[in-house]
């Protein structure tokens, strides 16, 4: 797939995420579209890694998806631990 298609994945991917996970996040729209890219980019390395399968066949296959919302969800979890205990710290500081 192509750069573009990857870009597109990765903001819906990161906005599905959003809406799985909902909740004020630090960073706003951008921070959320980034780590939807990086989720999509992050998910097919996982599926190719831990299940041994090419989980990046095409735009419109099911498991490209899958392993992009996947790859976002866990993605905007680790953004939130971490800046969410930076801004809890210096909240209480």
């Amino acid at each position: 797939m192509g750069i573009i298609a990857w870009i597109l994945i990765g903001l819906l991917a990161g906005f599905i995420a959003k809406a799985l996970m909902p909740g004020k996040d630090p960073g706003g729209v951008i921070i959320t579209m980034l780590i939807g890219i990086a989720g999509g980019l992050l998910g097919g390395w996982l599926g190719k890694v831990i299940f041994g399968v090419d989980s990046i066949d095409g735009f419109f296959d099911l498991s490209t998806w899958i392993a992009a919302i996947i790859g976002s969800v866990i993605l905007l979890a680790l953004y939130r631990l971490i800046t969410g205990n930076r801004h809890a710290h210096h909240r209480h500081a």
